[in-house]
């Protein structure tokens, strides 16, 4: 279980409904974050790591991103390049973590969601 009211869940959830269409649905006893249907960011929690998120990753950046010691893989969705991220570690980057959160919503988000993304973010559109 995690505190949906944890500050940093807090900071996950502006960040995410900073996106279109977005909708939470509480899924396993954690928040997820959806592009009205797909799952774009999903709170995880372990023992090891009680505050991550899990993000669908840019097939281009995915393997990169495994290298770097800030992210791992996740049992069960490895195969589609779904990598996790601590948000309480001391070398958190907010702003990756905003521009991972894009990415993983631009992988699942329909064409009306990426339009209206796009038109929110010239400076990103078309990814």
């Amino acid at each position: 279980m995690v505190d949906p009211g944890h500050p940093l869940i807090e900071r996950v959830r502006r960040i995410c409904f900073a996106l279109p269409e977005v909708v939470e649905v509480e899924a396993w006893g954690r928040p997820t974050f959806r592009a009205a249907k797909p799952i774009f960011v999903h709170v995880a929690a372990t023992m090891e790591q009680p505050y991550s998120i899990v993000v669908k990753t840019d097939p281009q950046e995915h393997l990169a991103l495994l290298e770097d010691g800030r992210f791992y893989g996740v049992p069960y969705y490895s195969r589609e390049r779904w990598v996790g991220a601590d948000l309480d570690a001391p070398d958190t980057d907010w702003g990756l973590l905003a521009e991972l959160i894009e990415t993983s919503y631009r992988q699942v988000a329909n064409r009306r969601q990426l339009t209206a993304l796009d038109a929110l973010r010239p400076e990103h559109a078309g990814g």
